[in-house]
C-alpha cells in the first residue's frame, strides 16, 4: 500500500499547505494554484487560512470562479470577509451561482445591500422563494440551518411509484438524502420514508404501510443547539422542519450540524481566551490589536483590585516577607480548580445539562470535591512551607488560606455562568476573567488575612 493512501486527512492537509509553501517560496505562483485546484473546497481552506494575507490574496485571485462559492463558506468568517472585500460584484454574484440555499443564506448576510439585491435578482423565482423562506427565520434557530431542498412523497402513492420517481429526478436528487418526507395535500408533515424501507419492502406496498411515524420534526424556530443535541443523541444524517402549523418547510443535514458544533467547540476555546472563534491567524495587526484591547483592559482593572486587596496588607507584607513568596501559590491553586469546575459548568450549559434546577446538585458536588482536594493539597502545601521557612504557624495559614480559596473558586464555577446566562452575557467569553478576579481577590485576602490576625 502506498504511503499517500495510508495518510489520514489532517496529514494530507498539512503535505499539501507544505509543499504549496514551498513553491510560494520559489514563487512558483502557477504551480501552487495548479495543486490548489486540485483539492476539495475545504483543504483549500485550510490552506487559505494557514498563508499570510499577501500570499493568500494572490492565491485566491489565481483560483477558478467555480471554485469560489464552496471554498468561501469552508473559510472562517474573518478569513472569508477580508476575502470577499476585494472582490468585485460580479466575482461576489457568481461565487454564489452553486451555493446550497443554506450556505447562501449565511453568505449573504454578510454582504453590502446593493451585492445582495443583484444575487437575489439572478435566482429564478423558486430559488428567490426558497432563500427568503430560510433568511426569514434567525440564523440561530432549525429554520436558519436548514435547507429548503427536500424530496416529499404521498402517504397513498406505492413504493413503485416512488422509485421511479427518483429515478427521473435522478442527480436531482439532494445530497444526504437517507429519507423522503411524507406529506398530505396541505404540505403537513406526517412521517419520514427511509431509503432503506423503500428498496426492501414489495414495492405495491403504499407508503402510508411502510413509513416511519418516529421521526419527530424540529420547529422552524427550535434553538440550534437543540438540533446539535438531537442529531447527536439518535444520529440522525437529515431530519425534517416545519412551521407552526406543521407545515413542511426544509430539512437540516448532519454536515450543518457539523460545523455548527466545531463552530460551538471553537467559541468555547477561543473564548475563554477572549477571543471570538472566527479570528483570523493572520489578520492585520490593528484589527487584531482592537479586538484583544477590550478583554486586556478588562484583565488590568480585575489585576487593580487584586493589587488594591494586596495594599492593604502592606504592614503585614512588611515585618513577614515569607508571605509574598508564598501568596501566588494560594491564588494559583484557586484558579486552576474553579477554572475546573468553570469548564464543566459551560459545557452542562451547551449540552442542556445544567440549568438553574439542578444547579444545586453541581454546587454541592463541587464544594465536596473542593474540600477534599482542599485538604489534601493544604496538608502539602503546609509540610513544604513549614519545613522551608521553620514555621507551623505560616503552614496553618497556607493551609486554611487554600481550603478557603479551592471552595470560594468551586461555587464560583459553577454559579458564574448561570449568572452571566441570565444576563444575557457569554459565559465562555466572560467567565475566564471574573473567575480569576474571584480567586486572586479571595486567595490575598484569606492569606493575608488571616496572616494578620494570627501571626503579628
Amino acid at each position: 500500500m502506498s504511503t499517500s493512501a495510508t495518510q489520514t486527512g489532517s496529514e494530507r492537509e498539512i503535505s499539501h499547505l507544505l509543499r504549496i509553501q514551498e513553491l510560494l517560496e520559489q514563487d512558483a505562483w502557477r504551480e501552487a494554484a495548479d495543486l490548489l485546484r486540485k483539492l476539495p473546497p475545504a483543504e483549500v481552506a485550510h490552506v487559505l487560512e494557514a498563508l499570510p494575507l499577501t500570499q493568500r490574496q494572490i492565491l485566491w485571485d489565481l483560483l477558478d470562479t467555480d471554485q469560489d462559492g464552496e471554498t468561501l463558506m469552508e473559510l472562517t468568517e474573518g478569513v472569508r470577509n477580508e476575502l470577499v472585500q476585494n472582490m468585485d460584484q460580479q466575482e461576489i454574484v457568481a461565487a454564489t451561482e452553486n451555493m446550497d440555499v443554506d450556505d447562501l443564506a449565511d453568505f449573504i448576510q454578510e454582504l453590502p445591500v446593493d451585492v445582495t439585491r443583484e444575487i437575489l435578482e439572478s435566482l429564478d423565482e423558486q430559488d428567490r422563494h426558497r432563500l427568503e423562506t430560510v433568511l426569514s427565520y434567525p440564523e440561530d434557530t432549525a429554520g436558519g440551518l436548514m435547507n429548503t431542498d427536500t424530496v416529499t412523497v404521498r402517504p397513498e402513492v406505492t413504493l413503485d411509484v416512488v422509485l421511479r420517481y427518483l429515478r427521473q429526478l435522478g442527480d436531482r436528487v439532494p445530497r444526504n438524502t437517507d429519507q423522503l418526507f411524507v406529506t398530505n395535500r396541505q404540505d403537513r408533515y406526517l412521517g419520514a420514508l427511509r431509503l432503506s424501507d423503500l428498496v426492501t419492502h414489495d414495492p405495491q406496498q403504499t407508503v402510508a404501510e411502510v413509513m416511519n411515524l418516529d421521526v419527530k420534526p424540529f420547529k422552524a424556530y427550535a434553538d440550534a443547539s437543540e438540533v446539535a443535541r438531537r442529531f447527536e443523541q439518535y444520529d440522525l444524517i437529515s431530519a425534517p422542519v416545519v412551521d407552526e402549523e406543521g407545515r413542511l418547510v426544509g430539512r437540516i443535514t448532519v454536515d450543518d450540524v457539523v460545523d455548527l458544533i466545531r463552530e460551538e467547540g471553537e467559541h468555547q476555546f477561543m473564548g475563554s481566551a477572549g477571543l471570538s472563534e472566527d479570528e483570523d491567524m493572520f489578520a492585520p495587526v490593528l484589527e487584531s490589536s482592537k479586538r484583544r484591547a477590550v478583554w486586556l483592559g478588562i484583565n488590568l482593572l480585575t489585576a487593580f483590585l487584586a493589587s488594591w486587596v494586596i495594599g492593604q496588607f502592606q504592614e503585614t507584607l512588611d515585618k513577614i516577607v515569607a508571605l509574598a513568596v508564598l501568596m501566588p501559590i494560594v491564588a494559583s491553586m484557586g484558579g486552576v480548580g474553579g477554572t475546573q469546575t468553570l469548564t464543566l459548568a459551560i459545557r452542562g450549559i451547551a449540552l442542556g445539562q445544567l440549568s438553574g434546577k439542578n444547579a444545586i446538585y453541581l454546587v454541592m458536588k463541587e464544594l465536596a470535591v473542593a474540600a477534599i482536594n482542599g485538604i489534601v493539597w493544604a496538608v502539602v502545601v503546609g509540610l513544604i512551607a513549614s519545613y522551608w521557612f521553620h514555621s507551623t504557624d505560616i503552614a496553618l495559614v497556607i493551609g486554611a488560606a487554600m481550603i478557603i480559596n479551592l471552595i470560594a473558586a468551586a461555587v464560583t464555577g459553577a454559579v458564574l455562568p448561570l449568572v452571566l446566562e441570565k444576563l444575557g452575557i457569554d459565559p465562555a467569553l466572560a467567565g475566564g476573567v471574573l473567575l480569576t478576579t474571584v480567586t486572586d481577590v479571595v486567595g490575598f485576602l484569606s492569606f493575608l488575612g488571616l496572616a494578620t490576625l494570627f501571626l503579628l
